[in-house]
């Protein structure tokens, strides 16, 4: 079943208000919410679209920012008065921070900048309305488990897990790193804890609270937590408030109360340095010490797309290094003991494996206008390449007197040219990866070496008509120790004199 049909079923249960002062976004918008949604209703600001929340409360509330007589932002922040729990999306032309953190702070679902691409528009409701389905499902389940209590106390326990493996579930749709993530730090919380003489309850209990750590990532931005690269201090201050999301999803379920303060403080450090409270020594609560650790571990051990993974003797010794100043140091002698033998499986990564998450994956590593590669994911692929060798040679296109091209006949022609010259690259090497640099030049990698004539290609009937020419450099990527964008542009400006924007 595709996506789009999934999620047409999801939303055929479900009501929509959405907030919109612009008539022409509205009405466009509008017939696409109609498509999918039993019931939409219209508001044309925030005052109008308060007053027919108070009236008829709705699953979820899609909403503009700047708006006459009351703006997005603070509609949003009367209707969680009203119900903390409301989905709320923001749609907005506008990306300032304060709005951003803002809306992260009264817990908005999902944040689209305009012109919104519907793909993006797409996953958010998905994700939203897959949330909303399995919470319905955990509230019925938790009606039916009073019944169930007095009749069987196993059967009881076993829904239970099946409780807490439904919301980890929810967070595996999300985002793949993450699930996993959250088992490993589990089982490696478990070890330590049995190891420290903790008692059976207690080691289910922070096993338990370990699956659960990160549920408030829920609530972060796709733009933020699917980020496969580091996040810059804004990006990293909005992701640091999953821990207080945490809470809030947690603390309305009675079954979770127990474990809440140790997953709020797992990102604390011993000397006081870590967040949100900058708890210090004994002020952290002692299983969350220990999560702190099997957190860090994880992290340590697991590839992501911008660093290479820790053996297990080099993430043992960081943390050893780090006793007393991250972490409780006995808390390291129980790691050293239980960590040291554990298998990590080799496939653990952040790259995408599903057609969904090379989806995701593109937002950050594709070029938009041509659809390649951009110098973002080249710098990356060259930088692993040192470790994987899968890739040995490397071509560069250069594309001369483009911009007198842009000047004589204006931007949309020259993007049609670069767009029609990127089709032509990919219909020509099929199996290579093709990336666009510094607007104009083009680069193909591959595992052999490719065979570039120029004056076939300047045949093709895009290039007649134009004064564009082309000329190529073919570089051994093993010989010349090309391991990231910055060596390849210095040893082109080196070779035979060519420079990368010598247009």
């Amino acid at each position: 079943m595709t996506p789009i049909v999934e999620l047409k079923k999801l939303a055929q249960n479900y009501t929509v208000l959405y907030v919109e002062d612009d008539e022409s976004v509205r009405s466009s918008f509008l017939h696409y919410l109609e498509s999918f949604f039993k019931r939409v209703a219209v508001a044309f600001d925030g005052k109008e679209g308060l007053e027919l929340y108070k009236n008829s409360r709705y699953d979820l509330v899609i909403t503009d920012i700047e708006m006459p007589s009351m703006n997005g932002i603070e509609m949003a922040t009367e209707i969680k008065k009203i119900n903390d729990a409301q989905d709320i999306v923001v749609v907005s032309a506008y990306s300032r921070s304060d709005y951003f953190l803002e809306s992260i702070r009264i817990g908005v679902s999902g944040y689209i900048i305009k012109p919104a691409d519907f793909k993006q528009i797409n996953e958010t409701l998905y994700k939203i309305l897959y949330k909303l389905e399995r919470f319905k499902e955990n509230e019925q389940y938790k009606v039916n488990l009073e019944v169930l209590v007095e009749e069987k106390s196993k059967e009881q326990s076993e829904n239970y897990e099946k409780t807490i493996l439904s919301l980890v579930t929810m967070i595996d749709k999300r985002d793949t790193y993450t699930g996993g993530h959250s088992q490993r730090v589990a089982k490696y919380s478990r070890l330590m804890a049995e190891d420290m003489g903790y008692t059976k309850k207690e080691c289910e209990l922070i096993y338990r609270a370990g699956i659960l750590h990160d549920i408030g990532k829920i609530t972060t931005p796709d733009a933020i937590l699917l980020k496969p690269g580091k996040l810059n201090n804004l990006e990293y201050k909005i992701i640091q408030e999953h821990v207080n999301m945490s809470r809030t999803v947690l603390e309305k379920i009675p079954m979770y109360e127990s474990f809440i303060e140790i997953i709020i403080a797992h990102h604390e450090h011993y000397d006081g340095s870590g967040y949100p409270h900058g708890l210090k020594g004994d002020k952290i609560p002692p299983m969350a010490r220990i999560m702190i650790v099997a957190d860090a571990f994880d992290a340590m051990t697991t590839s992501r797309i911008y660093k290479a993974r820790k053996s297990i003797e080099e993430a043992i010794a960081e943390i050893k290094s780090l006793s007393g100043i991250h972490f409780d140091p006995e808390v390291v002698k129980s790691a050293v003991n239980v960590l040291s033998s554990v298998e990590i499986s080799n496939d653990i990564s952040q790259l995408p494996k599903t057609e969904l998450e090379e989806e995701r994956f593109a937002y950050f590593y594709k070029d938009q206008l041509t659809s390649l590669y951009n110098p973002n994911y080249l710098n990356l692929l060259l930088v692993k390449n040192v470790d994987t060798r899968k890739f040995s040679d490397l071509s560069v296109l250069f594309m001369h007197k483009f911009a007198n091209y842009n000047e004589t006949y204006g931007w949309h022609k020259g993007d049609k040219l670069l767009q029609a010259f990127s089709d032509f690259l990919k219909t020509k090497f099929p199996d290579k990866l093709i990336f666009r640099v510094h607007g104009d030049d083009f680069v193909v990698v591959s595992d052999s070496s490719c065979e570039i004539n120029i004056e076939e290609f300047l045949k093709a009937e895009f290039f007649h008509g134009t004064d564009v020419t082309l000329s190529s450099k073919e570089f051994s990527i093993v010989d010349d120790e090309i391991d990231s964008l910055i060596k390849l542009e210095d040893i082109i400006s080196r070779s035979n004199s060519l420079v990368l924007k010598d247009k």
